[in-house]
């Protein structure tokens, strides 16, 4: 997160003049351009928390326009989904030539390497999620189908979800960090399920059998995970299938190889360790060779690139509590 005013989490008292806030919402998030038809005498106001991997903020205002510019997508930032909560008031999602109605409870996602707008017609308060786009266990082309789409807060795994993220803004900045952790693994893994719970029936995942088959080699390699035999033959043997229809399965579903889903899991289990206290003593070599990574070299530079931190910054970074 940045250094933007911030305050604690809970009653919302929106303070701010336009120009403040509009500085707050382009350092708590990304670079965007925010316009309002009052500025004189417009109110709003930022509050954000660290929760392990997630960033969670909550967002109160009067009318006013957000916008993710062509320009400002373009720019070398960090590349981020973010997932939004309206919580009071009503708001229009704009993506990829889609537009999204949200009411109280619905939810939405965006990508900021995209643009994209967001416009209040009225006061509102939402709670907004961000987090590296690498996190999420759905594959790219299956969230960009979702993008500028509303997650339905009144039906289905929104109306799951929905209460629980807008209990998670107040109670963010409280976690212990080991707690938070656990926390964003389990929040993403409720995204990663609303993302595959279409509204018109379809679903991410291949046909029954099919999908059948897909969990079962993805729990075996859960498994095996710390075994350095582990490849797409030998998976594809204990499952009685061939290398080649294995890899169909994997790109059945639009996503990863069988090597990058493997190799992204193990880093996985590397960034949980990374965060755990009662590890902070063992060198980053041993947790990365404990899931197959010998190469201390090769492994920092893939930590880095998927989580955007070497594994010893994320690690100093998941043990230092933000400050409010």
């Amino acid at each position: 997160m940045s250094d933007a005013p911030a305050r604690t989490m809970g009653a919302f008292a929106p303070t701010w003049c336009f120009d403040d806030f509009h500085a707050g919402l382009s350092q708590t998030f990304v670079p965007l351009v925010a316009e309002s038809g009052d500025q004189a005498c417009f109110q709003g106001r930022v509050a954000h928390a660290k929760l392990g991997s997630l960033h969670v903020a909550e967002v109160a205002a009067d009318a006013h326009v957000v916008r993710r510019t062509s320009r400002l997508a373009r720019r070398p930032d960090p590349d981020f989904y973010k997932v939004s909560l309206q919580v009071e008031g009503r708001g229009i999602l704009t993506q990829d030539g889609r537009d999204a109605v949200l009411r109280a409870g619905d939810l939405a996602i965006y990508d900021t390497t995209r643009p994209y707008g967001l416009r209040f017609d009225g006061p509102f308060r939402m709670v907004v999620l961000m987090f590296r786009r690498s996190l999420l266990r759905v594959p790219e082309a299956s969230v960009r189908r979702r993008t500028g789409q509303r997650i339905a807060g009144d039906d289905g795994l929104g109306q799951l979800i929905g209460p629980f993220l807008a209990g998670l803004a107040g109670h963010a900045e409280r976690c212990a960090p080991e707690a938070g952790i656990n926390l964003a693994d389990a929040v993403l893994d409720m995204v990663a399920a609303a993302l595959s719970d279409e509204p018109d029936g379809s679903r991410l995942v291949p046909p029954p059998r099919q999908a059948a088959l897909v969990g079962r080699i993805k729990a075996n390699i859960e498994e095996r995970l710390d075994d350095p035999d582990l490849d797409c033959a030998s998976i594809a043997a204990a499952h009685h299938v061939s290398a080649r229809y294995l890899r169909k399965l994997f790109e059945s579903q639009g996503g990863d190889s069988v090597g990058r889903w493997i190799r992204h899991r193990r880093l996985e289990r590397c960034r949980h360790e990374l965060t755990r206290p009662e590890l902070s003593d063992q060198p980053v070599s041993m947790v990365a060779a404990r899931w197959c990574f010998t190469d201390p070299a090769h492994f920092s530079r893939l930590f880095k690139a998927t989580y955007g931190q070497s594994p010893r910054e994320y690690r100093s970074a998941a043990m230092t509590p933000l400050s409010m």
